[in-house]
């Protein structure tokens, strides 16, 4: 098992820049796929980008439509630890954001597909 803890969210305004941790413990991070998804108050749990185990084309990356290019996903092994970084923010990416994990990358764009999920963190972005 793996157990996840999130961190970073904020309140940023529009235009700025925020970087989400996902620290891991139990296993090694870099043996999951890992995913972000959020959460905006009165809509469903929404994609937002997906990492690859090591072992599955060196660990390739995946994104929602709406993030590509401003969005990065990527994974410290040394520190056991995934981050978001999360660029030109705009008002609608406010949301609780998510970090999950899990032992298979198909289907990496939909939330059943994760066992493990963090507590959230709040990302409020102000126009």
């Amino acid at each position: 098992q793996v157990q996840l803890v999130e961190s970073g969210g904020g309140l940023v305004q529009a235009g700025g820049s925020l970087r989400l941790s996902c620290a891991a413990s139990g296993r090694t991070v870099s043996s999951y796929a890992m995913g972000w998804f959020r959460q905006a108050p009165g809509k469903e749990r929404e994609f937002v980008a997906a990492l690859a185990p090591i072992s599955w084309s060196g660990g390739r990356t995946s994104y929602a439509d709406s993030v590509k290019g401003r969005f990065t996903i990527f994974r410290d092994n040394a520190k056991n630890t995934v981050y978001l970084q999360m660029n030109s923010l705009k008002p609608e990416n406010t949301a609780v954001y998510y970090c999950a994990a899990s032992e298979y990358y198909s289907n990496y764009d939909q939330a059943r597909t994760y066992d493990y999920w963090g507590q959230g963190t709040q990302v409020t972005v102000s126009s």
